[in-house]
């Protein structure tokens, strides 16, 4: 078996081994075994470790059987020793998110008594699974006790119990565990059994911050970011605001006050442009009269506005048609007050290259923007 050195000393980042076995992949691919071994396998929720051995890229690691798998872009001949040396920046932020996210799971734990039911570490973010609802406002707070703990700079134990104290330890673990139980603890916060790598102390970690929250599956997914990553996301969020009040030519913390302003009379514009769309479509609308079959083509029309003019253009008709926007495709509605109109708008579709439904008496959809002439002449003859 793999000797794991990454239990022996997490901030150990370069080591030399044995190849024990070096045997093909797939193309250009090869899985080696080590009599020992720095790189962390995928598991648990935490991302294998990458690096280097010897002249191979290290893709991916996994365990299998009980042994470290080193997936290596390079043919290792078995015997020989090389040199490991591990991604050491990617390691430590991947430290920094598992020991946040036994922060802040174990003091959801403390607090509400739910349970982490899944946890990953992701490219954008380190999310939780709970058992449990919480609120924004309770993970907040949270979030605040969590970081507490970081300033407090205490120690990250790790440690296997014997069989007695193993009998009479309160720990959290997502599953039964048989054989060695290595639990984790951070006084104040958490005890968890785990099998990851973690920091020496919670000051390690920097920060935590809160991301955000919402319900899944009966409970809640909770999003955080820890360290550096942290950091990067609040520059990011910075740079975008600094964006925001120079494009408002407002302070920053007045640019929800601006932003408030523009939405209410953006609001305003939409409802007058309706307005006059819809007094531009009640003139074209009159030719239409007298007419069993009416169609009016209105570009400023848009949204709800088309079926509300289909309404009242099928007044007294037997059908009626109404197309706006102003591109190639435009949207319908297609209404009548006399017959059901959905066998007839799967045909007019096909026609004209388009896509909608809706209720008997009224279809909605989007098709090819045609000549009225020709959306009339085919309705006449199919309807």
């Amino acid at each position: 078996m793999t000797r794991r050195l990454y239990y022996e000393d997490e901030y150990l980042s370069q080591f030399d081994a044995t190849v024990r076995e070096c045997r093909p992949k797939s193309e250009g691919k090869w899985i080696v075994l080590l009599d020992q071994t720095a790189f962390f396998p995928e598991g648990g929720g935490q991302w294998p470790d990458l690096g280097t051995l010897g002249g191979a890229n290290v893709l991916d690691v996994h365990e299998r059987a009980g042994e470290v798998e080193h997936l290596v872009d390079a043919e290792l001949t078995p015997g020989t020793q090389v040199h490991g040396c591990i991604d050491w920046e990617r390691r430590f932020s991947v430290m920094q998110q598992h020991s946040g996210e036994h922060i802040f799971s174990g003091l959801v734990h403390s607090r509400f008594g739910y349970d982490n039911v899944g946890f990953h570490i992701g490219s954008e973010a380190v999310t939780m699974d709970f058992n449990g609802e919480i609120t924004e406002e309770e993970a907040a707070e949270i979030e605040l006790a969590a970081n507490r703990v970081v300033y407090s700079n205490v120690p990250i134990e790790h440690f296997i119990p014997d069989e007695e104290a193993r009998r009479t330890l309160e720990y959290r673990s997502k599953k039964e565990i048989e054989g060695d139980l290595r639990i984790v603890r951070i006084p104040g916060a958490d005890t968890c059994a785990c099998c990851g790598t973690h920091l020496r102390r919670t000051g390690e970690i920097g920060q935590i911050r809160l991301l955000g929250v919402q319900k899944y599956k009966g409970g809640v997914r909770v999003s955080i970011l820890c360290g550096l990553r942290a950091l990067m996301a609040e520059r990011q969020v910075q740079a975008e605001m600094e964006k925001v009040h120079r494009l408002l030519s407002s302070r920053p913390e007045n640019c929800a006050v601006v932003v408030k302003q523009l939405l209410d009379e953006r609001k305003d514009l939409q409802y007058q442009n309706g307005q006059m769309a819809m007094q531009l479509f009640e003139r074209q609308a009159q030719e239409e009269q007298g007419r069993a079959v009416r169609v009016v083509h209105c570009d400023a029309l848009t949204g709800d506005g088309i079926a509300r003019a289909a309404g009242k253009l099928a007044e007294g008709a037997e059908l009626a048609l109404v197309t706006g926007g102003a591109g190639d495709d435009v949207m319908f509605a297609l209404c009548s007050g006399q017959m059901d109109v959905r066998p007839l708008t799967r045909a007019f579709c096909q026609a004209f290259s388009g896509k909608g439904g809706g209720k008997p008496d009224m279809t909605q959809g989007k098709i090819h923007r045609m000549e009225t002439e020709i959306l009339r002449k085919w309705l006449q003859e199919n309807r």
